[in-house]
Formats: structure tokens, C-alpha cells, sequence
């Protein structure tokens, strides 16, 4: 059986989960398998994990490098066979604080003009080892900005996996898009708050983040999100209908955790054709193709699939006459 891991998050229960192995290295996001540590036999493998932001101190605002972790945990659970359902949330609280956050969006103090920046490694404050600073003055200039948040959006869409926002706090920015793009979000009754500031900062999300945030909650109401960037509450955004459930805040990843395990109940084949069902209406030619390549490796598994390449593999003309026509 494996140890227990930290208590990442105020309300992480360290005996539901264990550290990925592999993800040591992680500095602004956590990574978790969930495990089921009460049956006779030991320890035993859930197919939910927890992915999580793990910058609390600035309301897990996101960098280049956040963003290059969040990226490469997502895509280990997207190639991980028996994973199924992600939940992305934020740890917290603050310790400046004692607020919370999903998400803040990206951290304006390293936006450049070509992106966000990377930034350079600089001294400890607190006489450890040197750390990636956090400010302008740590810029590396000699790498390129990037916006490759909307890279990790389009891995959520295309991704075969129930992707669960679960919102515990501020959800801002490019963190109320990534909430916006999740498969289902769940919110924190005390402490999840929405506000979409991209027009208070001078950026604007002209993608899923509005187009598909429109077809959640109506155009008129998106457009008021936008437009006056007003705060508004979990209990407000479940009556659009951009939250699926609200909970109280200590019940909120108990209530993720159950909604992973009657997932679990399901077809993994059949949710992932309906996920990508669900999205060929807005995702034009590439929702299309994502769905097509399922649909043609449904077709493989077929009797008629194999008699085409095994003729094809035995230099002969295929028998289709045993496959019918079928309407």
C-alpha cells in the first residue's frame, strides 16, 4: 500500500488518493490518482484522478510554466487506459488570506506583449533553493511568450475523459474559460464566484470561452458576463446553467468524487462517443474528425473490418457476403 501523500488543499482527504508516481518534479500543479484504501485486498486503483492548481498565494493564477504542467498531467490521464473522469480544481485556501481559488486566469504581472513570459530562476526570499521568480524583473528574455492555455482547452474538448470542473473558488479570466470548457462544473455554495474580466485587462477569449460560454447561458447573458464583467455566484450561474450542481464547500470534492464513481458504472465507449457527439455540433471539421476517428476505431473491432485487412494481408479479394447492408 502506498504512503499517504501531503494534504495539498484544505479539503483533500490524503487516505482517497495517492501521488502519481512519475510527477515529483510538479511545482504549481498537483497530481493525484484516486484510490480506494477500505476493501480487504489493500489498496486499490479508482478511475478518477485530481488535477489541481497549486498556486493559492495568487489565487491560482497561471504561467507558462503552470501551464506547461497542467498540459502534461492532462495529457498522461488522456493516454492512462483506466482513467476516465478528471477533476480540475484549485488548492487552497490563500495563505495570505484565506480565500479561495479554481482559477484566476493568467498572472498579468508576466504578460507581455507577445504572451505571457516565461520567467528565470531567482533566490529564495525564504533561503531555500532558487525558485522561478514571479515578476517582471525575472522575464527571460530569451524565450518567446505563449498562450497555450487555449492549447490545454482544446486538449479538455478532444480529450476521451470526463473532464469535471470542480469550482471551489474565484473562477476568473482564462480560469472562468477553463470552467467554461470542462465536460460538467460543480461549484462551492460559500466560496465559488465567476467574473470574466478578459475586457478589465485588455484581452478577450473570442473562443470557447465566449462562443460556447453563449451557447451554456444564452447570448444576451453571455454577453452581459463580458460586456460588464460583473461578479455572480454559484447559485447564479447553476440557474443559466453553466454549473450542473452546487454544494457546500466541505461536501464539494465529496460530491466530484461521486459523480466520478457513477461514470465509472458506465460504458467507457459509449461516454466517450457522446462527449464527442456533444461537441461535433460546435467543433466544425476537427469535432468532426475527433468523432470520425472513434467511429472508425468502433469499426475495426467489427468482423467485416477484419475480413478487409485480412485479405487485403493475404493477397485476395475480400468475402463481403456475409455483411449485410444494414438500415
Amino acid at each position: 500500500m502506498s504512503s499517504l501523500p501531503a494534504r495539498v488543499s484544505e479539503t483533500f482527504d490524503p487516505k482517497r488518493w495517492r501521488t502519481v508516481a512519475g510527477f515529483e518534479d510538479l511545482t504549481d500543479i498537483t497530481y493525484h490518482r484516486g484510490v480506494d484504501r477500505s476493501g480487504p485486498d489493500g489498496e486499490r486503483d479508482l478511475s478518477v484522478v485530481r488535477v489541481a492548481f497549486d498556486r493559492p498565494e495568487v489565487r491560482n493564477a497561471f504561467r507558462p510554466h503552470t501551464v506547461d504542467e497542467l498540459y502534461r498531467v492532462l495529457d498522461h490521464a488522456r493516454t492512462t487506459s483506466d482513467v476516465g473522469t478528471v477533476l480540475l480544481t484549485g488548492n487552497g485556501p490563500s495563505p495570505k488570506d484565506g480565500g479561495w481559488a479554481f482559477c484566476s486566469g493568467g498572472d498579468q504581472r508576466i504578460r507581455g506583449r507577445s504572451g505571457y513570459q516565461y520567467t528565470t530562476a531567482v533566490e529564495d526570499p525564504a533561503g531555500g533553493a532558487a525558485v522561478l521568480g514571479e515578476t517582471a524583473d525575472a522575464v527571460d528574455p530569451a524565450r518567446a511568450g505563449r498562450l497555450h492555455i487555449l492549447e490545454v482547452q482544446r486538449l479538455i474538448r478532444t480529450m476521451p475523459k470526463v473532464v469535471i470542473a470542480v469550482v471551489n473558488g474565484w473562477a476568473a479570466g482564462g480560469g472562468h474559460s477553463l470552467h467554461v470548457v470542462a465536460d460538467l462544473s460543480l461549484a462551492s455554495r460559500e466560496h465559488a464566484r465567476f467574473k470574466q474580466t478578459d475586457a478589465n485587462v485588455g484581452s478577450f477569449d473570442g473562443g470557447y470561452g465566449s462562443a460556447y460560454l453563449a451557447k451554456q447561458v444564452g447570448q444576451k447573458r453571455a454577453r452581459e458576463i463580458f460586456f460588464l464583467a460583473r461578479e455572480y455566484s454559484a447559485q447564479d450561474a447553476y440557474a443559466w446553467g453553466a454549473v450542473n450542481e452546487v454544494a457546500d464547500h466541505a461536501d464539494l470534492e465529496d460530491l466530484a468524487l461521486e459523480y466520478a464513481a457513477t461514470i465509472a458504472t458506465k460504458s467507457p465507449q459509449a461516454i466517450r462517443m457522446l462527449k464527442f457527439a456533444f461537441n461535433l455540433a460546435d467543433d466544425g471539421l476537427m469535432g468532426q474528425q475527433v468523432f470520425a476517428g472513434e467511429a472508425t476505431r468502433l469499426a475495426y473491432l467489427t468482423d467485416e473490418a477484419v475480413e478487409g485487412r485480412d485479405a487485403f494481408l493475404e493477397r485476395r479479394d475480400p468475402d463481403w457476403s456475409g455483411f449485410p447492408y444494414a438500415y
